[in-house]
């Protein structure tokens, strides 16, 4: 396209030279020659930035990617939550302490003088874990020491060892591994989804930063016509102003030509304007507060594009598109929900079973050792109901979790409804696109050779440099029109691409697994 674009300047320019004679009162550094040899120059703005790096660099630094990779980390650390509700737990309690009774009630104890006074000190130990049944297994262990100033103690001080084992089990509500586990799997889904939002995330920040790269050559291009456009209006005002010094041309001629190079000038400037919007939107999604970095040259593909099917394109959409997939395993999430609100409309039932070994010696290591040998024991075997009256609030519950699986649904085809939509408008806008550009090369051509024959009437004399520069107009215009839908091209091609989800392997981008 820059080929294309210098090439022609060129011959413009070469051609205008030849056909207009030679006036003294010209500037030899602004004769047509020279300002042609400064047009075919390239601009140099940089080593070249390629579409492939850009994505590249939108994949580490941008924000948004960022922002949703810290999502999906927590979504992981919540799965490893749920998992630690099953971890055991273990618990050390201690305590010391004193207490003195007001001797006008000791004499009950048998102390005369001083109140009855008792000390104590208390070590505990134990464990307990949940189990995916729902149930819970708890281990104690003991050591007390108690010392009073009572005459009526047989021991004194004394020390008390025990173990308890119980276990509690619930039998309706809160009963059974895939209900106590559903936290588990609801945290899973919700890597799931949150990986599915990723993707959709770099499928939209690829379309983005395509969308940008594209932008932005076409915003370059449009400046160098403009240039060229300025030129060219500057060369005609130098002209009409000769021609006035001799007498051929009138002071109305040198306005038009002051007006146009007035125009030329104000699009050159709205054409500046749009390079530096276009840049500073291409480096937003590529880096971070790095606007003062100057980018390098920005070229459109001219790849042929084939033709598209609505059927292949939409089966691509349906397999990958992350949209869908992210609302199925939502719908997987208000299921496990409704089976839990399902399992909540039961009454509670509880039943438990403890026992205990304990001892009861003159010294510590004693209390330790015959806690173990049972003479003392105890054990206990309980349960507990409870149906709240109706259960009006559970088969409330019950109803709104069905409501929000169904309304779900309701958005999943929706979403596939929107799919198909979308599709279908990406197909069709490639297919118009691509014969939008085709046509707009025939246009283009067209006014190629209107500007020939136009040309080939001034040398002739039939014509004036006006009407060559107004061709040359004409075919400035036209190839803007023409990389404007060579534009559209590229952009409704990503478009597509996004939906099918295709960007990824075309940019060789894989995604993590979910553990």
């Amino acid at each position: 396209m820059n080929r294309f674009r210098t090439a022609y300047a060129a011959l413009f320019f070469a051609s205008f030279a030849a056909s207009v004679p030679a006036q003294p009162s010209v500037p030899a550094d602004s004769s047509p020659v020279a300002t042609a040899a400064a047009a075919a120059a390239p601009v140099k703005t940089g080593v070249p930035l390629t579409l492939e790096e850009c994505v590249a660099r939108a994949l580490d630094r941008n924000f948004d990617l960022q922002i949703q990779r810290m999502t999906t980390s927590q979504a992981k650390d919540n799965v490893v939550i749920a998992q630690s509700d099953f971890d055991p737990a273990l618990e050390v309690t201690g305590s010391t302490g004193t207490s003195q009774q007001p001797s006008a009630v000791s004499s009950i104890d048998g102390v005369t003088s001083a109140g009855l006074r008792q000390k104590g000190q208390d070590l505990r130990a134990g464990v307990s874990q949940k189990i995916t049944t729902g149930g819970t297994v708890s281990a104690s262990t003991s050591l007390d020491r108690s010392e009073s100033n009572s005459r009526n103690l047989f021991l004194n001080p004394a020390y008390n060892g025990d173990f308890s084992l119980s276990v509690r089990q619930p039998l309706l509500r809160g009963a059974g591994s895939e209900f106590n586990k559903s936290a588990i799997r609801r945290a899973e889904l919700g890597v799931d989804r949150a990986n599915y939002d990723l993707k959709g995330s770099v499928l939209g920040v690829v379309r983005a930063v395509e969308g940008a790269y594209y932008n932005l050559a076409y915003a370059r291009e449009q400046r160098t016509v403009r240039n060229l456009s300025l030129q060219l209006a500057q060369q005609l005002l130098d002209e009409n102003r000769t021609r006035r010094q001799t007498g051929v041309a009138t002071d109305l001629d040198v306005l038009q030509a002051e007006v146009g190079v007035a125009n030329a000038r104000r699009n050159v400037l709205l054409a500046e304007q749009a390079v530096s919007d276009r840049e500073d939107a291409l480096l937003q999604l590529i880096g971070q507060f790095e606007f003062n970095q100057t980018l390098g040259e920005v070229t459109l593909s001219d790849a042929p594009v084939g033709a598209v099917s609505f059927d292949v394109s939409y089966k691509l959409a349906r397999d990958n598109q992350p949209a869908l997939a992210s609302a199925a395993a939502s719908i997987r999430q208000l299921e496990i929900d409704a089976q839990n609100a399902k399992r909540n409309k039961l009454p509670t039932l509880d039943v438990g079973a403890a026992m205990g070994l304990n001892s009861r010696e003159a010294k510590l290591g004693d209390a330790a050792r015959e806690t173990w040998s049972g003479d003392g024991y105890s054990w206990q075997v309980d349960f507990a109901l409870r149906m709240p009256w109706g259960l009006r609030e559970e088969k409330a519950r019950y109803r709104q979790a069905v409501t929000s699986v169904t309304r779900e649904q309701a958005r999943l085809q929706q979403l596939d409804q929107d799919l198909v939509v979308d599709v279908r408008a990406a197909v069709r806008a490639v297919d118009t696109n691509r014969e939008s550009f085709n046509i707009s090369a025939l246009a283009t051509e067209l006014s190629q050779r209107q500007y020939e024959l136009e040309r080939a009437r001034f040398n002739a004399g039939l014509s004036t440099s006006r009407r060559v520069l107004e061709a040359q107009d004409d075919l400035e215009n036209a190839r803007v029109s023409q990389l404007q839908a060579q534009v559209n091209l590229r952009t409704a091609l990503s478009e597509l691409q996004r939906l099918e989800g295709s960007s990824l392997p075309r940019y060789k981008i894989t995604l993590e697994a979910t553990p």
